[in-house]
């Protein structure tokens, strides 16, 4: 077999090649270049780069799927709802022939191109939950399977994690990770991975409060009551009449015969309660409720706070929110104000780690630091955990703060936008990162950007939307006034009902 001969000579680069080809490149730029100019707005090399997410989208009373540029996926079509547990996800489920007498229906689960997922099951969904804030969640990356009467777990790729043997799967309804499982009219339960926490022997479980990590109450047939823990463990035997949803640092409330008693977590006796209610339980005491008066216990049982408190709410360390002579503070565990008495309510933000603190006739709020020094005076108009930063409208104008009360320029949070929000004489445009105005004082209110490139902008009371560009997307029509939230997404804005979450183009 012949060999080609790729040299001639010496190994030396062809330099006057080298610098064709290199114009050629420079020319196929600027043509690429030149053509987003021309095109402008609609360039699609002046797109906005954003994750793909899915939304549903209700128009001309039927329902279908948007995704984060707006564009549809699918059709606007189906009856029902189309439920998206994972806005990430390209996995939708469709409710179909429902008979509103007997409650019954059927559900599918199709992605992008319409194609039905899992069809091996007569019915597919994800378990739904509500939590405490009264949101609808989704639980996990498992999904709800149905062969005949029976229903089992499956993960998103459709491998089986338990199979269809159970008369009933529903989720603990406000505890997150809790999901019931019946089987031979026994219960049980199992977490939002499909691992099961409590085999399916008990007469009724029922989460002691919202926070999953603090366990479940398991009734046997004959109603006594135990407490089992996330981690499977057993922490107070089945024997007790009644466990009460108040618990921490390992004490719980228990009852029997009558006598109501706070337990270690082994059930060591600690002391009999001889007060109304016990309201919380932390590492420093334990709150409790008299004749309608508040005090603190320590944790054996001794007084550590006069009970003369009109109400007392745990915030962090040693400290307590309080209330006497009608005006709310904050004080020590052994009643040392730290915070005046002068406001009308106090909110400790836990995730944030400061207070928000109001006075009666006072629209505005001082913000405290956990260090109780008044940092801001303001309204909060959003809490941003994803970004670490709070907007506060101080006086007429909106200031950025993280949570450490460092003021912030919005570039220097929202890094990926493009134009930002800026006020100038009473009204509202947008500038670019170097403060060139993009978008003219023209606006009577309007948002920043929001994650998909898109702000809404108000003008003569009426409502309309503007992409990443500061090019009219819809022109203020919609009126929007009971909607608490107000978002666009291309022409879609959010829905007047925000439990229901979806996006229309309707009025």
């Amino acid at each position: 077999m012949g060999r080609g001969r790729r040299y001639s000579g010496e190994q030396k680069l062809n330099i006057k090649k080298v610098i064709a080809v290199i114009i050629a490149i420079a020319v196929i730029l600027m043509f690429f270049i030149g053509l987003a100019n021309i095109l402008g707005e609609n360039s699609p090399f002046r797109q906005r780069n954003v994750a793909t997410r899915y939304f549903t989208v209700y128009t001309n009373e039927k329902y279908g799927i948007i995704d984060s540029r707006g564009d549809i996926v699918i059709e606007p079509t189906y009856e029902e709802i189309i439920v998206i547990p994972d806005a990430t996800r390209d996995l939708f489920f469709c409710t179909e022939n429902v008979n509103y007498e007997t409650g019954s229906y059927e559900t599918k689960a199709i992605n992008s191109r319409g194609q039905e997922q899992y069809e091996k099951y007569d019915s597919v969904e994800p378990i739904q939950n509500i939590d405490a804030q009264n949101v609808v969640t989704y639980e996990g990356e498992i999904l709800k399977v149905r062969n005949g009467e029976l229903y089992g777990i499956i993960d998103y790729r459709g491998n089986e994690l338990l199979p269809c043997q159970y008369q009933s799967i529903e989720p603990l309804v406000g505890t997150s990770k809790s999901i019931l499982i019946k089987k031979d009219d026994k219960v049980g339960l199992m977490d939002d991975t499909g691992s099961i926490i409590i085999e399916p022997e008990y007469a009724e479980i029922t989460a002691v409060n919202e926070e999953y990590s603090n366990g479940y109450i398991v009734k046997n047939e004959e109603g006594k009551v135990g407490l089992i823990g996330y981690t499977k463990e057993k922490i107070l035997d089945v024997i007790y009449d009644e466990i009460d949803s108040v618990c921490g640092n390992n004490y719980y409330i228990v009852t029997t015969n009558g006598t109501k008693q706070v337990v270690r977590k082994n059930g060591e006796k600690v002391f009999d309660v001889n007060v109304d209610a016990i309201t919380n339980i932390s590492e420093n005491g334990i709150i409790v409720e008299n004749d309608g008066k508040y005090g603190i216990l320590d944790l054996e049982g001794n007084e550590k706070l006069a009970i003369q408190y009109e109400d007392l709410q745990y915030a962090f360390s040693e400290y307590y929110i309080a209330k006497k002579d009608g005006k709310v503070g904050i004080i020590r565990a052994n009643g040392e104000e730290v915070c005046e008495f002068k406001y009308e309510k106090i909110q400790y933000r836990k995730d944030e780690n400061f207070f928000e603190a109001t006075e009666a006739g006072k629209i505005e709020s001082d913000l405290i630091d956990s260090n109780f020094q008044v940092r801001v005076t303001g309204i909060i108009s959003e809490i941003n955990n994803e970004y670490g930063y709070m907007k506060v409208r101080v006086g007429d104008e909106y200031q950025y703060y993280n949570f450490r009360f460092e003021q912030r320029n919005i570039q220097d949070i929202l890094t990926t936008n493009e134009i930002y929000l800026s006020r100038e004489n009473g009204k509202y445009g947008y500038v670019n990162k170097d403060g060139v105005v993009v978008v003219n004082y023209i606006y009577d209110d309007a948002t920043e950007l929001n994650r998909y490139g898109y702000a809404a902008v108000k003008k003569d009371g009426l409502w309309g939307c503007i992409d990443h560009t500061g090019k009219v997307i819809v022109e203020p029509t919609y009126s929007f006034e009971n909607h608490l939230v107000i978002d666009f997404i291309g022409k879609w804005h959010y829905g007047e009902d925000i439990n229901a979450n979806y996006y229309t183009d309707e009025k």
